[in-house]
């Protein structure tokens, strides 16, 4: 594929931004936190995240989860980073379809034969349908529409519910209108953490004929309703055979060689049905081409991958060096499928 830069325009637009929205104080925050992790120079690490971040296209969280300040130049030249992938979002992902990804009603409506289970839309008139739907499946999750990191995922009993014209006009004024069957997970992700449903995500482009697999993270979460990090979530990245190719970690410090509930060890993971998960990618990345660029978000279930949703905003999700020894990332990848 031949090479294709990011237009200026959006670089600039994207650096205005980031200079306006500035926090001083939590650079320097972050900045001590590696200066104190790796022994640098507390004003060198200032001057290098800033120069790093105007010059390099690398966020001031990229610097602090990757490592930087431990990495030689031709390293930190291999990592992906959350600027760039912006600029991989904004040129690549359609605004005019943008919005089925944005939306979690409109996706599921969309991917509805990839979601593999049971979902309703909560209205003003189908109380009656609202606790049917619940209680034949005993647990549910209900979601707002618009939300991201696992903002506005909550997840209800049946049984604990006393006065359901209340549940549905509750849901209604707190704008949690999807509702979902809870997704069925395979054991060997049940192992691991049973009380939360595990996500992959699988970050990929299709370029219109081949769907390209950048990179592979495994999720775990710690028995809430979601696995994202604001839950208390953490994840571990794989090798293309699904193995995890280190210890858990998140982007607050935190490191897990174990499990801190199931005692796992998460080096030993293995994410099952790795065929039947790349396979699916390839299915759900052709749905909606006009989005070429995705960090899919799956569940791999006792019978075959289960889709979660899309996000045209795919995000990083990266080694780290100091938990893995990994000292490179998977930038190459990226510029191999899509040519910048």
């Amino acid at each position: 594929m031949p090479t294709q830069g990011f237009s200026p325009v959006t670089r600039l637009r994207y650096l205005a931004g980031r200079a306006r929205r500035i926090d001083v104080g939590s650079v320097i925050e972050r900045a001590k936190e590696a200066s104190a992790q790796h022994g640098k120079s507390l004003p060198l690490v200032v001057a290098d995240m800033l120069f790093q971040a105007g010059v390099k296209n690398v966020g001031f969280q990229d610097y602090i989860d990757y490592d930087f300040a431990i990495l030689t130049p031709a390293e930190r030249a291999t990592y992906m980073t959350h600027p760039v992938s912006n600029q991989i979002s904004q040129k690549y992902d359609h605004p005019d379809y943008r919005g089925i990804f944005q939306d979690k009603v409109a996706f599921d409506r969309r991917f509805s034969e990839f979601l593999r289970r049971e979902w309703m839309v909560v209205d003003a008139g189908n109380a009656d349908e609202l606790r049917a739907f619940a209680e034949r499946l005993g647990t549910v999750v209900t979601k707002e529409p618009v939300g991201q990191a696992g903002t506005g995922v909550h997840r209800y009993h049946a049984a604990e519910v006393a006065d359901w014209d209340a549940f549905h006009r509750g849901l209604l004024e707190r704008g949690e209108i999807l509702v979902e069957e809870v997704i069925r997970q395979h054991d060997d992700l049940a192992a691991v953490c049973p009380g939360t449903v595990n996500t992959t995500r699988v970050t990929a482009f299709f370029d219109g004929e081949t769907t390209h697999i950048l990179a592979m993270a495994q999720k775990f979460g710690r028995g809430a309703v979601s696995d994202q990090m604001t839950f208390g979530g953490f994840y571990t990245m794989l090798d293309d055979d699904g193995r995890a190719l280190g210890a858990g970690y998140d982007s607050h410090g935190h490191v897990h060689e174990l499990h801190p509930d199931s005692g796992v060890r998460i080096a030993d993971f293995q994410l099952p049905l790795i065929d039947e998960v790349k396979a699916f990618v390839d299915q759900v990345a052709r749905v909606v081409p006009q989005v070429q660029y995705v960090g899919w978000d799956i569940v791999v279930g006792p019978d075959g991958p289960v889709l979660v949703e899309g996000n045209w905003g795919a995000g990083v999700y990266e080694n780290k060096p100091s938990v893995t020894g990994i000292r490179t990332g998977h930038k190459p990848r990226y510029r191999a499928a899509i040519g910048f």
